[in-house]
Order: C-alpha cells, then sequence, then structure tokens
C-alpha cells in the first residue's frame, strides 16, 4: 500500500461501474478519462449512515457538479448488485465502482487498520481525490466528513477549471 500526494499520478484501474449512464454494469478504467477531470470519492459501506448521507449530498447537488464537466464515482468494495440496490433505494444519479478484489482501495491507500469498540479490522477510509485531466491527484480529502465533502469537491473542481 502506498501514500498518494497531490501531484502524484493517479494509479490506473479497472472497475465495473454501475448507476448512471453505466447502468446495471460496464466495466470503466483511468485511461477512459484522459483529458477529464475526475473524481473518486472512498466510502466503507452501501447504505451505511454516513455513506447514505454522503452519496445523497452528492445526489442533491448533483447539477452542479455534472455542470463541471467532470465524471464523479463513488468506489467501495460492495458488490455490484449491492450497488445497484444502493443507487435505487436513494435515486442516486451517479454511478459507483464494485472493487470487491480490493485492488483500487489498496492502490489508492485507503485500505486500513480501523478500530471500533477496541476491535480492530480492516476497511476502507473515506477519502476523495480529485484527479485531473492529465491523470494527476489534484486534490485529496482524507477522512472527510460526509457533510463537508460535496463543498470540497465543488471547491477542488473549480480550481482546475472546470
Amino acid at each position: 500500500m502506498s501514500t498518494l500526494h497531490v501531484g502524484d499520478k493517479a494509479p490506473s484501474f479497472t472497475a465495473t461501474a454501475v448507476g448512471g449512464l453505466y447502468g446495471s454494469g460496464t466495466p470503466v478504467k483511468l485511461s477512459d478519462f484522459k483529458g477529464e477531470a475526475l473524481v473518486l470519492y472512498f466510502y466503507p459501506k452501501d447504505d451505511t449512515p454516513g455513506c447514505t448521507t454522503q452519496a445523497c449530498g452528492i445526489r442533491d447537488e448533483w447539477e452542479a457538479i455534472n455542470s463541471t464537466g467532470a465524471h464523479l464515482f463513488g468506489v467501495s468494495i460492495d458488490s455490484e448488485k449491492s450497488h445497484e440496490k444502493f443507487i435505487s433505494k436513494f435515486d442516486l444519479p451517479f454511478p459507483l465502482l464494485s472493487d470487491h478484489e480490493k485492488a483500487i482501495v489498496a492502490d489508492y491507500g485507503v485500505w486500513v487498520e480501523k478500530s471500533m469498540y477496541g476491535k480492530k479490522y480492516m476497511g476502507t477510509e473515506r477519502t476523495t481525490f480529485v484527479i485531473d485531466a492529465e491523470g494527476m491527484i489534484a486534490a485529496i480529502f482524507p477522512k472527510v466528513k460526509p457533510a463537508e465533502h460535496l463543498d470540497l469537491v465543488l471547491k477542488a473542481l473549480k480550481e482546475l477549471g472546470n
């Protein structure tokens, strides 16, 4: 696992996108977005309180994000079927990437040891990466609070000129 920094080349990935323009599942890769800004927001689990708050915040301001011309994907280790249920339940207009093999979370350094009630376990740290048109990391928001997420993303996209 590596630690990424602003200015680093974004790690390449291939995953199945569900929802939005991608319907019930379409393979996508980082290189598909060459020349365009991309937001990857990593979240722990579909249909949990913080993740739902974050996703619904994006949903409610989807036009503002969509108008920037940037692409946005939520990323979790949940299955495509779980993503479909989450998207349907909350009417999410944007796609989610399924990383059930934990390759993307590992490459982006967000698969970390966590602790709850004294019990340690591995899980996804809520982190967002904004990637510029050249495939370089333009902004990183580690341990982002779900309610503050959208404002940070929009500000970073504005700074990119999106």
